[in-house]
C-alpha cells in the first residue's frame, strides 16, 4: 500500500498510520455513540454505519463478512477537502477494514472476488466536489463471538468527525436464541373487582384425620399495622431494634411486612378476560402462565375468585377451589350455579389469593419464643455453659479431623442452652459432623430423642441417607422417621426412603402422637416440624435439636422447632455458614430491618460467638471439596485465610486433556466475552445468548476431551431466563443431565466442574441489580457460594469490564490473569478497589449485609 489517492483514489491507497487503542464502550450506557446530529457536523453529512436495530447492534455470523456503505455527502456549492478517512482503532484489533469497492459476497463469482483489493485501514487526500456524494465500504469479518467495536475518523477541512460502530458476532446457536418479541414492560394489572361478597364453594374433601391436639390460630394482620405499612410508615417497634422485651412484637411486625408484600405479589398475577375450559360436569380448567415457575405459586386447596368480565358490576363474584395443579393449568370447582351458567367461550376476570398457612406457623413460633429463656435467645457475656464429662469418642462415620471430633465431644458434653454452633465454610464437613453427633447420641443415650431440621427437603433427605447407610451403627427402622409435608409429591421421595415416612393414598401425613413417641430420631424441614406441635408433641420431648443449614433460615423459621420443643435442658445445635446465602425474604424492607438475618448470624453478634469461644462455637477449616487454587481466594476474602485444602487432587488430570485451558496447573479459567444482555416479550428476566453459546461450547469440549459425565458438570447463572435458554440448547444436544440453575439452587451442592455465566454486559443495569439484590454483583454471599461449588474446575464466562465493577469479582478476574488463566476479549485496565476483606474481631465481612435472593419476585 503506497501513499496518495491520486486520480480520485485509485486502486492503491496509503499505508496505515499509527492506530489508537480502544477499550470497552458500553453502547447501552453511552447514548452518544449512536445518536449523531449530522446537521451540526459541518457541510459534509456522513451516514451512520451499521445502525442499531431495535436498540441493539446488528449481528453477523462468525467467519462471514458483514459490510455497510458509508456515504459522505457534500451539501454545499463549494468543494470540501477530505484529508483522510481511517480506522482509528478496533476491538478486536484489525477486525474492521475500509474499501472503495463493495466487498464481494460469499456467493460472488471468482473473477469478481479476484478484482477486489483487500480492505485497508485508511484512505487519504481527496476533494469532495460541490454536491458530490462519495461511498466508502466498512467491512467486518469476525473470527470470534462477541461484540466487535471500531472507531472511524473522518477529517473534513479543519474538523474531525467520528463514527463509533458496533457489531455482534454470533454463531448458529446464539442466533437460534434471538428474540422475536421486543421487550415491553408488562402493563400493571388493575385491581379490577372488589371481593366483598361472593358465592361460596366447598373446599376439596380432606382425608379423614384425627383432630389436631394444638390448633393453629388465625393470626389476622392487625388493622393498624396494615394501615401504617401501606402508608409507608415504619412502626415504632422496628425503629427501636430487637430487644428481649419486644422480641415477639418485633418479628411479628416484620412478618406482617413480608405478608403484605406477598399479598401484593399474588395480586400482580391477577388475570383479565381469560377463558376456562369445562372438564366434566363439576370442574373447569384455567390456564395460568408462569405456573410451572411458581408464578404464582398455587397448591391443592387454595381458592381464587372469578366473575364474568363485563362493563357492568352486577355479575356475582364466585369463589373457586383448586382441586388439582398441573404443569400450566389448575382444575377448579365453583358453586353449582357457576357451572350451570358457564360456557367455554365466556371471558372471566380472576383474582388469586395468598395462602397464609406458613405465615401463621411463623407467627405462632415467634409468639412461643417470647417465653424461652434469655440465654437461648440472647446469650450474653455472662452466659455460662454447663458441661458434663464424657469418654473420648470413637468415630463411627470414618476418619474425623480434630475440629470435627472437638465439635462432637462438645455436643455430647452440653447440657441445655445456650446453642452450640458449628460454623463450617463450604465443603468442611458440617453435615458429617452432625451425623456423627446424632449417631453418638443414638448409641450412648438410650433416653435421647433427636429432632433434625434442614432448610430443604433435599438436605433433610441427605441426612436421612447418611444415617441409615452407616455401616458401623445400624439405626433401627422403627426408631427413625422422615416427616414430610402433605404438599410434598409422593414421587419426589426415593423408593428406599418411603419406608421411613407415613402416608395414606400417596399423601404424606404426620402419624399419631403414640407413634411419634416411639421414634428416637425425627427428620424434617423447619416448617414441617410444626406438624409435630400440632399433633401434640410437647416442649422437652426432644433431648437434642439439630438445625442444619441454619444460615439459610430466617429467625422465625428457626423458632418453629426451637420455640415449640425446647426446655432449659434441651441441647440446641446449629450448623451453617453466615458467609453463604441467607434466608429467602421477598420484602426488601423486611429483609433490611432484620428478617434477612438468620438466627445463626445474629448469634455471632454475641461476644462468646464472635470471639469463637470453644464452649460456644467451632469453626471447621479443613475443606474436602475444592482444589487448593479454587479455595484460595474465598479463604482469603471470607475466612481470614484459615481454610486448609484437603481434597485429593483430581483436577490436573482433567485439565491435561483440555486444549482451551492455558495453564494446566491452575484449574480456574476466566473467559472474557462481550455479549449483549437482553430481555424479550414482557418477561423482565435477562439473558445473554452469546454467553449461552460459549457455555454450551465449553460443555461439549469438556465431554469430548475428558472422562467427565454430564452429571459432573453444573452451570450457575443468576437470571431465570438465562437458565431456560441454556437448558433449551442443552436439550438439542441431548445433554439433559447437566444441572443448570441459580446460586440458590446450588447452595449445599457440588460438581466436579462448575461453569458460571454472569450474563451482564451493560453498566447501566448494575444499580438496578444492587437495589433489588439481583445477579452476582454487590452480593458477596452469592459470590462466595458460586465460586465454591466446584471440586476440580471452575470456569467463569462473562464480561470482564462489567465484572470488575465489583471488588470481589475483580479479585477473581486478576487472580486468573496473574496465573495466566484468562482468555477472550482484552481485559480492562487494572484498578484495585479498596475494601475490608474481613472483620478482625468476628471474622465476618462488613460487606456481607443482607440475605440472598431467590429467583422469585425480582427474578434472579
Amino acid at each position: 500500500m503506497n501513499s496518495g489517492w491520486n486520480d480520485g483514489w485509485g486502486d492503491e491507497c496509503s499505508v496505515i498510520s499509527d492506530k489508537g487503542e480502544i477499550g470497552f464502550i458500553d453502547f447501552a450506557d453511552d447514548k452518544s455513540v449512536q445518536s449523531y446530529d449530522i446537521n451540526e457536523e459541518g457541510p459534509v453529512i456522513i451516514s451512520v454505519p451499521f445502525p442499531f436495530s431495535q436498540g441493539k447492534p446488528q449481528s453477523v455470523l462468525v467467519g462471514q463478512t458483514s459490510k455497510w456503505p458509508i456515504t459522505l455527502e457534500n451539501t454545499i456549492d463549494e468543494p470540501v477537502e477530505l484529508w483522510g478517512v481511517r480506522i482509528f482503532c478496533s476491538n478486536p484489533e484489525d477486525s474492521f477494514t475500509l474499501s472503495l469497492m463493495e466487498p464481494p459476497s460469499a456467493d460472488s463469482k471468482s473473477e469478481q472476488s479476484q478484482g477486489f483489493l483487500e480492505g485497508l485501514f485508511s484512505l487519504e487526500d481527496r476533494v469532495l466536489q460541490s454536491r458530490e456524494t462519495l461511498t466508502i465500504w466498512l467491512s467486518c469479518n469476525p473470527k470470534d463471538m462477541g461484540l466487535h467495536t471500531t472507531v472511524v475518523h473522518f477529517d473534513v477541512d479543519d474538523n474531525r468527525i467520528e463514527r463509533v460502530v458496533f457489531l455482534l458476532a454470533e454463531d448458529n446457536v446464539s442466533q437460534s436464541l434471538a428474540s422475536t418479541k421486543p421487550y415491553r414492560r408488562a402493563p400493571r394489572r388493575r385491581n379490577h373487582f372488589a371481593v366483598d361478597e361472593y358465592v361460596v364453594s366447598s373446599r376439596p374433601a380432606k382425608p379423614k384425620t384425627r383432630g389436631y391436639k394444638s390448633k393453629l390460630d388465625e393470626y389476622p394482620v392487625p388493622k393498624h399495622i396494615r394501615e401504617l405499612l401501606e402508608n409507608k410508615h415504619v412502626p415504632d417497634i422496628l425503629a427501636e431494634g430487637l430487644t428481649k422485651e419486644n422480641y415477639a412484637g418485633f418479628f411479628s411486625t416484620l412478618l406482617v411486612m413480608e405478608e403484605l408484600h406477598l399479598e401484593e405479589e399474588m395480586r400482580s398475577h391477577n388475570m383479565e378476560c381469560v377463558m376456562m375450559r369445562r372438564k366434566g360436569p363439576q370442574f373447569v380448567a384455567l390456564e395460568v402462565p408462569g405456573l410451572a415457575e411458581k408464578r404464582p405459586s398455587l397448591v391443592h386447596g387454595d381458592h381464587i375468585f372469578a366473575k364474568i368480565a363485563s362493563n357492568g358490576s352486577d355479575s356475582p363474584v364466585y369463589q373457586g377451589h383448586i382441586y388439582r395443579v398441573e404443569a400450566d393449568e389448575v382444575l377448579l370447582r365453583f358453586a353449582s350455579q357457576f357451572h350451570t351458567l358457564h360456557r367455554d367461550g365466556n371471558l372471566y376476570n380472576v383474582h388469586f389469593t395468598y395462602n397464609r398457612v406458613n405465615m401463621r406457623r411463623l407467627y405462632q413460633a415467634i409468639e412461643a419464643a417470647q417465653t424461652l429463656q434469655d440465654n437461648l435467645l440472647f446469650p450474653s457475656e455472662s452466659t455460662k455453659r454447663t458441661l458434663v464429662k464424657n469418654a473420648p469418642i470413637v468415630p463411627c462415620t470414618g476418619t474425623l479431623n480434630v475440629e470435627q471430633i472437638h465439635s462432637v465431644e462438645m455436643i455430647l458434653a452440653c447440657k441445655g442452652a445456650p446453642p452450640y454452633v458449628i460454623y463450617g465454610p463450604p465443603g468442611t464437613g458440617k453435615t458429617m459432623t452432625l451425623v456423627e453427633s446424632i449417631l453418638q447420641i443414638y448409641m450412648t443415650r438410650k433416653n435421647g430423642r433427636i429432632l433434625v431440621c434442614a432448610a430443604s427437603n433435599s438436605a433433610a433427605d441427605h441426612i436421612l441417607e447418611r444415617l441409615i447407610s452407616n455401616e458401623n451403627v445400624k439405626v433401627k427402622e422403627s426408631e427413625i422417621f422422615r416427616l414430610n409435608a402433605t404438599s410434598r409429591p409422593y414421587e419426589d421421595v426415593l423408593l428406599d426412603h418411603i419406608r421411613f415416612s407415613y402416608f395414606e393414598l400417596s399423601v404424606f401425613k404426620c402419624p399419631p402422637l403414640e407413634a411419634l413417641n416411639r421414634y428416637r430420631i425425627i427428620i424434617s424441614t423447619y416448617m414441617s416440624s410444626t406438624l409435630l406441635y400440632a399433633e401434640g408433641v410437647k416442649r422437652g420431648h426432644f433431648s437434642h435439636i439439630f438445625l442444619d443449614e441454619a444460615g439459610q433460615a430466617s429467625e422465625p423459621e428457626s423458632m418453629v422447632p426451637i420455640a415449640n420443643f425446647c426446655r432449659k435442658e434441651t441441647v440446641v445445635v446449629l450448623a451453617g455458614d453466615p458467609k453463604q446465602l441467607g434466608p429467602v425474604v421477598f420484602s426488601k424492607d423486611a429483609e433490611s430491618l432484620g428478617l434477612g438475618k438468620s438466627y445463626l448470624e445474629r448469634l455471632f453478634q454475641c461476644e462468646s460467638y464472635c470471639n469463637e469461644d470453644a464452649n460456644f462455637v467451632k469453626k471447621l477449616v479443613r475443606n474436602y471439596r475444592c482444589h487448593p487454587a479454587i479455595l484460595d481466594l474465598p479463604s482469603r476474602l471470607f475466612y481470614e485465610g484459615q481454610l486448609i485444602a484437603c481434597k485429593d487432587d483430581k483436577s490436573l488430570s482433567i485439565i491435561s486433556n483440555l486444549d482451551f485451558f492455558p495453564n494446566k496447573e491452575f484449574p480456574v479459567l476466566f473467559f472474557g466475552i462481550q455479549g449483549c444482555d437482553e430481555r424479550e416479550g414482557n418477561n423482565p428476566s435477562w439473558f445473554n445468548r452469546i454467553e449461552v453459546s460459549k457455555v454450551v461450547d465449553i460443555i461439549n469440549k469438556l465431554r469430548g476431551s475428558s472422562d467427565l459425565n454430564e452429571s459432573d458438570i453444573g452451570v450457575i447463572t443468576p437470571y431465570r431466563q438465562q437458565v431456560l435458554k441454556i437448558k433449551k440448547v442443552l436439550e438439542t444436544w441431548d445433554l439433559l443431565d447437566v444441572k443448570v440453575g441459580s446460586v440458590e439452587q446450588f447452595q449445599g451442592q457440588e460438581r466436579e466442574v462448575i461453569i458460571v455465566s454472569t450474563v451482564r454486559s451493560t453498566v447501566k443495569h448494575n444499580e438496578f441489580d444492587r437495589t433489588y439484590c439481583l445477579g452476582f454483583l454487590s452480593n458477596p454471599k452469592r459470590f462466595n457460594v458460586a465460586i465454591t461449588r466446584a471440586k476440580s474446575l471452575l470456569i467463569i464466562v462473562g464480561n470482564p469490564h462489567i465484572i470488575c465493577k465489583d471488588p470481589y469479582w475483580e479479585k477473581l478476574l486478576w487472580h486468573c490473569d496473574e496465573n495466566n488463566s484468562y482468555q477472550g476479549c482484552p481485559p480492562p485496565e487494572r484498578v484495585n478497589h479498596e475494601f475490608e476483606e474481613s472483620c478482625s474481631e468476628t471474622g465476618l465481612s462488613n460487606e456481607v449485609e443482607g440475605s440472598g435472593w431467590n429467583d422469585g419476585t425480582w427474578d434472579c
